[in-house]
């Protein structure tokens, strides 16, 4: 199974991902899991067991070559020869069978079913946002954004003893699921999400905010939110790439701002989040298609028709 992601959205609709082009076809997807077919020289897989054939597997879409200096010093996500799958000139995974390294696959219980093991790459971008959030035991926090990150954010601040957790959108339905999980919805179509918060940590703003809804306004938002001194991470993808918050609001709030870039080895713990029951994934998927529909997913996704949330391509069908 594959899932559509919004950075799959942005290649699809506008043929580049900020200033990565696309300069010929591509084969999108990067969210994905599978089935072992075939073992090269070196069998040793990302939680450094081997791997046979018939393993069920997840694959994390980043290939960095573990030997620049970035690799070195424990940032993989940032790897100066990254390769990424589904990202120019990168091939993704939107197809039957693939060639991938055996670090980068991870094998997963039978318990988690295969749209599971897709949602495990959106989980361990939710997982390293959390981790540069540095949420405390009760630290308040706003959410921009209720999509599948967005979502896959607010269980994991919700782990991290995040109470009480905001999160504003424009869909209806989204905010459904948001409420179910434990967050406070805001209708960013129907209230000001700014004022909303400010109303109800009494003017102070929440320690913490997370950006994940890749709109403009949504960073100087964010920033708006946050009390004096917090902290601010972004991990939406600007639509013209560009990171629009006034330096002023920063400036005067003293705020910390981090950017997150993808993950880094996040996949074990992911892994166990949802093996044990700790996070729900299969609430967020809401739609499922065989391969040969995949442009009308697309398509859906894109208007956002059909209360749709996640939708889940299985390949294999």
């Amino acid at each position: 199974s594959v899932g559509i992601c919004g950075s799959d959205l942005h290649s699809y609709k506008d043929g580049r991902i900020g200033d990565n082009v696309l300069e010929s076809p591509l084969t999108l997807g990067h969210e994905f899991g599978g089935i072992i077919e075939a073992i090269g020289d070196d069998p040793m897989g990302g939680d450094f067991k081997p791997l046979e054939p018939g393993m069920r597997v997840a694959v994390d879409p980043a290939q960095p070559c573990w030997r620049c200096e970035m690799c070195e010093q424990g940032h993989p996500n940032l790897c100066h020869h990254l390769h990424f799958c589904g990202s120019y000139p990168d091939e993704g995974s939107l197809v039957q069978w693939m060639h991938m390294p055996a670090r980068t696959c991870f094998q997963i219980p039978d318990h988690i079913d295969n749209a599971g093991a897709a949602l495990l790459e959106p989980l361990g971008i939710a997982v390293h946002a959390v981790d540069l959030a540095k949420i405390k035991v009760a630290n308040s926090v706003a959410i921009l954004g209720a999509g599948c990150i967005g979502l896959s954010i607010l269980q994991m601040a919700k782990l991290s003893g995040a109470q009480p957790i905001f999160i504003s959108d424009k869909f209806p339905w989204r905010l459904k699921v948001a409420e179910k999980l434990g967050g406070i919805p805001i209708n960013c179509d129907e209230v000001d999400p700014v004022d909303a918060v400010l109303r109800a940590t009494g003017g102070h703003g929440v320690d913490v905010a997370i950006e994940a809804a890749w709109a403009d306004h949504s960073v100087q938002q964010s920033a708006e939110m946050v009390r004096l001194g917090g902290r601010l991470v972004i991990v939406g993808i600007s639509e013209n790439d560009s990171l629009v918050m006034k330096h002023s609001t920063v400036r005067r709030k003293g705020l910390t701002i981090r950017i997150a870039r993808r993950m880094k080895h996040t996949y074990p713990r992911s892994i166990q989040l949802l093996s044990s029951g700790a996070v729900d994934l299969n609430c967020l998927v809401s739609h499922r298609f065989p391969l040969e529909q995949a442009p009308e997913a697309f398509a859906m996704n894109e208007a956002y028709e059909n209360e749709v949330v996640k939708a889940i391509i299985d390949v294999t069908s």
